[in-house]
């Protein structure tokens, strides 16, 4: 084992004992005056971890104060009075028990405490007035007993001489008792003469040894009585006696026999108690005056006072009477007659009752208890007392010094499993026979938080209904705490989680006392199915402990939501459906989807026509919604056939939704008809509802009506000038002669096949690099041009004053524009449309005609090209493009985002030009080639009007 261990051991071993320290002060200190420190005589110094605690078996905690940092023992505010505490002890020892603790660890210290005497008490006598008679026959040398002076000092400061006033007859002499107290007796030192002098007053003077000397006086009156010449005689002058402290009272002790040789009353002897014979020893003894029998009056105690003297006084019953004094001394012999006596003390300050102990679950093992002292009164072997502890082996006895002994732990302790120990304490004599002491103990276990609090179960599962009211309960969680007190008092808490972008405190609430869950909200089985809960309880211990349970809360779906029809889809509850006359009988012309928002049974959907509705013609089937023609249509075209569809589903009560279903017989091919009717695929996959996602729709439709108003308020104005356009447009045509570029363009055509459809731009005479076509909207319809011609295109003002959109002197007013569009017209502005009433004229409103002929014919055959300027626009009617009409493109950002849908990634690209075959000159770039695109295959067909043929 390393030096480290065995130092560690040995100090573990020292603080397992118990310490004596003994200390010494003189009595009637001032309070607080110290007396000595029981750290200094520790063996561990370590005064800022230890601390001293005075038992509770020292009931006068007001004579001795222990301060508990450091032990520091002072006078208490009662002082220190050693006549008080120990009477005429030669010795005053105050022995007092401390435990001190270091690092859970508890030390018994036993204190003896010696009160010193000082000379704080001057000797008197009895009575300041003392009456001696004595004969005038008495022989010098004749001893006259005097009261005895009492000085509650001891030692050196109590009475040690007497002295009495000058005389020449009477003299004092200092006597030693057997108790060791001193006395006097005033002795004849000369014959008396009574006819000479019949009394003497005389001044006693008791002094003690202390420093200074302190006195006591008293007067003696002497009368001298006149002679009776013989005294009674003992046979011995002292006689010591033993007798057994068990002696029942009546016992003769002693048969005094003093004899007197005068005769008639001078002879009789009466015997009786001197005057110093104390009162205790008068109850205890008796004494027969005329035969001088000494017996046991009442029963003595050999613990209480092992030896009394009694002086017995013959005297004769002459006139001058004469005395002689006997000592008898009689000495108790002990009997074990005492069975031992248990005193049990806790630690001063615990709570602690009679006959009960606390001691906290978390005290380490060999920690303190309670201290156990074992008297016995008798003496010898019969004092002698051997202890044990008899109940559990959690605990045991120590030793602490002479008959004390300590109950330390022997074991860590638990209170919830143990909470309570019943121990027995037996102390037993060594007399014959021994005399035993049995003492019930209870030591309780002091609770500590040292346990968590256990729920009920790990993981709750509850089924609440859906559209519950908000605050509704849900459930109860229950969590115990084996714990006391505060320790075991249970708090509720839920913790914070995030339930669809909410924290869950929104959700759901949890009472701290009891653990009930209460829902806040309504539940929506169809947007939460199931809500997971983390539940905290927290007892209310230092440190808090604490544990968790989950709580899943299943939403039970209630039939609360309608069947929708999701295809076809229904406007004004109404939808049209068409059939062609040729579908055969027995085929399906359309097909019912329908969807509710509910689970199970709730969702579950029946299909079924109104009876006053249902027609022989049509029928539905109930489980899939498909409707099948079950008569002939071939003599029913352009009939409407109406009937009333209603969807139900399985719910309870169950809910309806009524639609009304038109069949159109047309002549169209059965097929399409039902193509048309069937759904497509993604309508009959699941929809998975999301709400963002629902209010990115909702804000997209708004925009896309807002942008359709828009469209519509310019096509509405576009087709007011018409008129202009058409006249502007034949002015264009008779200005521009694009015939020989038509030609060469058809021929190129031929050649090279469908440019455009490769990424070229058909030019002639000249080889292009692929150029991305780029589709801007102008109008009311995407048109497509080449990127180089994109480029020209700027969203930005030039700076110099030249657009007036957004500029801060723009006057949009109705009149302001009517008037700057005449005068533009006027002014020759052709390339101004009707785009520029509302939103304004910019710098290609004044940009040169592009209708200038080309000086340079191509050779090539016109292809079916039609050629604009940088300032023109597509035509509009796509029946009509070979027609055109200058138009503004603006530049300001804003209409770019509303009228350009250009590619900007396409902006970068660069046209790189090829020399031609043979000479030729593009003229200036102005024009740029478009492919006329051919008229659609499919129109739809209208009603044929007067408009429509002249169209």
């Amino acid at each position: 084992m390393s030096p480290l261990r065995l130092l560690a051991a040995a100090c573990l071993l020292a603080l397992s004992r118990c310490k004596t320290v003994r200390y010494r002060t003189d009595e009637e200190g001032a309070p607080g005056t110290v007396i000595g420190t029981l750290a200094d005589e520790m063996p561990v110094k370590a005064p800022g971890e230890m601390s001293f605690r005075l038992m509770r078996q020292f009931s006068n905690s007001s004579l001795v104060r222990v301060r508990e940092e450091d032990g520091q023992l002072s006078i208490g505010e009662a002082g220190l009075d050693r006549e008080r505490l120990c009477g005429q002890a030669p010795q005053c020892v105050l022995a007092f028990d401390v435990v001190s603790c270091w690092r859970e660890r508890y030390r018994l210290v036993h204190v003896e405490l010696e009160v010193r005497d000082i000379n704080d008490n001057a000797p008197r006598f009895p009575h300041a007035q003392m009456a001696l008679e004595v004969s005038e026959s008495a022989a010098p040398g004749t001893r006259l007993p005097l009261e005895v002076a009492v000085d509650e000092d001891v030692g050196s400061n109590s009475i040690q001489s007497f002295q009495v006033s000058l005389n020449s007859h009477f003299g004092v002499e200092a006597q030693t008792r057997a108790d060791g107290a001193r006395c006097a007796d005033l002795v004849l030192l000369q014959e008396l003469d009574r006819e000479r002098q019949p009394s003497y007053t005389l001044e006693l003077v008791a002094k003690d040894g202390g420093s200074p000397a302190r006195s006591g006086t008293a007067t003696v009156h002497v009368r001298v009585l006149d002679a009776n010449d013989n005294s009674p005689t003992f046979a011995q002058s002292s006689v010591t006696v033993e007798l057994p402290e068990d002696a029942p009272p009546g016992s003769l002790l002693l048969d005094l026999d003093a004899a007197d040789p005068d005769e008639g009353p001078n002879g009789e002897v009466v015997y009786a108690f001197s005057s110093q014979v104390p009162p205790e020893a008068r109850r205890l003894f008796r004494l027969d005056p005329r035969s001088g029998h000494l017996t046991l009056e009442a029963a003595v105690d050999y613990e209480r006072t092992r030896t009394y003297e009694l002086d017995v006084r013959a005297q004769d019953r002459g006139a001058s009477p004469r005395a002689a004094t006997c000592t008898v001394v009689v000495r108790l012999t002990d009997v074990n007659d005492n069975a031992p006596r248990i005193s049990i003390s806790a630690l001063r300050g615990a709570a602690s009752a009679a006959g009960v102990a606390y001691v906290s679950e978390a005290a380490a093992s060999e920690s303190f208890v309670a201290l156990v002292s074992a008297t016995d009164r008798d003496s010898g072997a019969n004092g002698q007392v051997r202890c044990s502890l008899r109940g559990h082996d959690h605990f045991a006895l120590q030793r602490a010094y002479e008959d004390s002994y300590m109950i330390v732990t022997t074991a860590a302790l638990d209170r919830e499993r143990i909470p309570e120990y019943n121990l027995t304490v037996v102390a037993e004599d060594l007399g014959s026979p021994p005399f035993k002491t049995v003492r019930q103990y209870t030591v309780r276990v002091s609770d500590e938080n040292d346990n968590a609090p256990l729920f009920a179960k790990p993981l709750y599962e509850v089924a609440v209904p859906e559209n519950n009211p908000p605050g509704a309960y849900i459930t109860t969680v229950v969590a115990r705490d084996p714990d006391l007190g505060h320790n075991g008092k249970v708090t509720y808490r839920l913790l914070e989680t995030q339930v669809m972008g909410a924290p869950i405190s929104t959700y759901v609430s949890v009472d701290p006392a009891t653990g009930a869950i209460y829902a806040l909200r309504t539940f929506n089985y169809e947007i939460l199915k199931q809500l997971d809960l983390r539940i905290q309880a927290t007892d209310g211990g230092s440190p808090q402990l604490s544990s968790s349970t989950v709580v899943k809360v299943r939403m039970v779906d209630q039939n609360d939501n309608p069947p929708v029809i999701i295809h076809p889809v229904l406007t004004n509850g109404t939808v049209e459906i068409g059939v062609s006359s040729k579908t055969s009988r027995d085929s399906m012309v359309a097909q019912i989807k329908a969807r509710d928002a509910d689970d199970g049974a709730n969702a579950e959907l029946t299909f079924a026509f109104l009876e006053e509705s249902q027609q022989d013609l049509f029928t539905i089937n109930p489980s899939t919604g498909d409707i099948v023609l079950r008569g002939d249509l071939s003599e029913e075209l352009g009939q409407l056939f109406k009937v009333i569809l209603t969807v139900t589903d399985n719910g309870r009560p169950p809910l309806a939704t009524t639609a009304t279903v038109n069949f159109l017989v047309t002549a169209t091919a059965p097929s399409s008809i039902q193509d048309i009717a069937k759904p497509s695929s993604w309508e009959g996959k699941t929809l998975q509802w999301d709400i963002p996602l629902i209010v990115i729709i909702v804000l997209a439709g708004s925009c896309t009506l807002l942008l359709v108003a828009i469209i519509t308020i310019a096509t509405t104005c576009n087709k007011r000038k018409k008129g202009s356009n058409i006249k502007n447009n034949t002015a264009l045509k008779d200005q521009i002669d694009i015939s020989h570029l038509e030609k060469g363009h058809q021929e190129e055509g031929s050649q090279r096949g469908n440019m455009f459809e490769q990424g070229f731009a058909a030019t002639p005479s000249y080889n292009k690099e692929p150029a991305p076509p780029v589709a801007i909207w102008k109008g009311h319809s995407f048109n497509t041009i080449s990127g180089r011609e994109a480029e020209k295109f700027s969203g930005k003002d030039s700076g110099k004053g030249d657009s007036d959109f957004n500029d801060s002197d723009s006057d949009i007013s109705g009149d302001a524009l009517k008037k700057d569009l005449i005068t533009h017209m006027q002014n020759g502005l052709w390339a101004c449309t009707a785009e520029c009433k509302i939103l304004g004229h910019s710098d290609r409103c004044w940009s040169p005609s592009c209708g200038r002929a080309n000086p340079h014919p191509s050779p090539h055959p016109s292809a079916p090209l039609s050629t604009f300027c940088k300032s023109t626009s597509l035509p509009r009617d796509p029946l009509r493009r070979d027609n055109f009409y200058q138009a503004q493109l603006p530049k300001t950002v804003g209409l770019q985002s509303v009228y350009e849908k250009v590619l900007h990634r396409d902006f970068d690209r660069t046209i790189t030009l090829l020399s031609p075959p043979r000479p030729a000159r593009l003229p200036d770039l102005q024009e740029i080639g478009v492919p006329l695109f051919p008229a659609p295959s499919t129109r739809y067909l209208g009603p044929q009007t007067e408009t429509t043929e002249k169209a």
